[in-house]
Formats: structure tokens, C-alpha cells, sequence
């Protein structure tokens, strides 16, 4: 696996272009400058899309997020270093890596037993060592290890599961994209126990958040 220097002046254009559509976040723009995301696409012949700020199909149906689309996430969460992180679809990996890199402790859970595995694989390959990896239903997040800083959807989502927001600290941050074809990302501050403020960021498109059918 090979990250050269045509990769590395691809992904300063590619910081250039997040900050020209907004995103401002320093941190959040030098961990997509850190990250080699031609890395995660399975096949190499690849390599020229992983830079252009484009969503792109991977194993079992799924997409690895546009680059604009992760960086927003991120931005959105306020990763503070040794935050507790849960993130709900593993994917490709790469926000997983955005999130490690922010400093984050990130936990994660991915539906699809195919890239669970591929995944579980290749982080440590990359150096990326989240907290936990879990194969299993990301509507019922992860309660043994809850409550959480911080917690992203990586998949849209008919509502909000109601164990997430259990398993969010008070102060804490859910981010999640709502809705059926197109979603609307939406911000969950968790005030204290029962209440939770409400913030809409416009239309994305993901990938369903499947249940498991057992």
C-alpha cells in the first residue's frame, strides 16, 4: 500500500476545495489532508476518483461517503482528544480513520458482515487502532459501552433510534441524516435527561441504516 507524493498534492486540492464549500475546521481539514483515501478503495484503478469530492461505491451495496459529506459530519461532532466516539456504520473505514485522527476514541458498528471484516483488516494495516469494532444492528448502538461524547450516522435513517440518544452523555452531540431518499442532517444536543436540541443542515443522500432481521 502505497501513499505518494501525487497522492498527497491531490488531497491538498482536495483540502482546498472543502474550505471553498465551507468547512473551516482546522482540524477536520489537516486529518483529510492526513488520511490516504485511495487506501480504501478495494480496487486500485481507483485511485484518480478517491480525491475528487464524489460519494463511490464500495462491497455489499454501499458507498464511501463524499469528502465534503465526512468532513461535515466531523465538523459537526466538535471531536475534543479521547472523546468517546460511537460511530454507526463502519463503511470503507475512512470516517473511522477521520475520527481516529481527531483523536478521537472511536467505537463502531457496521451491519454488513463483508466489510466488517474488510475493515477490521485494513485499519491496523493503516496505523488506525479504534477502541472497538463491532458486527451488529447500529440501531441498538453499543450499551455496554455507552454513554458517549459524540455520536455519528453514517447511513440515513427513517428517525432517530431511541438507544442512541439514551446512550449520548448530557452536553452530548448525535449527528445523524433523517429522512427516506434524501435526508436532512440533523444535530442532537442532549440538554439533560429527556430533552435534546435540534438542529437541520440541508439535503445529503446516504445509503439506508439497515435493522437486523433476527
Amino acid at each position: 500500500m502505497k501513499d505518494t507524493a501525487k497522492h498527497q498534492g491531490l488531497r491538498n486540492q482536495l483540502v482546498k476545495t472543502l474550505q471553498l464549500k465551507g468547512i473551516t475546521d482546522k482540524a477536520v481539514l489537516e486529518a483529510i489532508r492526513k488520511i490516504p483515501r485511495h487506501l480504501f478503495f478495494v480496487n486500485s484503478s481507483f485511485d484518480d476518483y478517491a480525491y475528487q469530492d464524489i460519494a463511490f461505491q464500495i462491497a455489499a451495496g454501499q458507498t464511501i461517503s463524499q469528502p465534503y459529506t465526512v468532513a461535515f459530519q466531523s465538523e459537526l461532532l466538535q471531536v475534543k482528544k479521547d472523546h468517546k466516539v460511537l460511530e454507526i456504520g463502519t463503511g470503507s473505514g475512512y470516517q473511522t480513520a477521520i475520527l481516529y485522527t481527531l483523536g478521537a476514541k472511536v467505537y463502531s458498528v457496521e451491519r454488513q458482515n463483508e466489510l466488517f471484516k474488510t475493515t477490521s483488516v485494513l485499519l491496523p494495516k493503516l496505523g488506525i487502532r479504534p477502541k472497538h469494532l463491532s458486527y451488529g444492528d447500529g440501531y441498538k448502538g453499543l450499551p455496554l459501552h455507552a454513554p458517549f461524547d459524540s455520536i455519528i450516522v453514517t447511513a440515513g435513517a427513517p428517525f432517530v433510534p431511541k438507544p442512541l440518544m439514551a446512550q449520548l452523555k448530557i452536553g452530548g452531540r448525535l449527528v445523524i441524516p433523517l429522512g427516506e431518499d434524501v435526508q436532512i442532517m440533523t444535530l442532537l444536543i442532549r440538554k439533560n435527561e429527556t430533552q435534546f436540541e435540534k438542529h437541520e443542515f440541508g439535503e445529503f443522500r446516504f445509503v439506508p441504516l439497515l435493522e437486523d432481521r433476527n
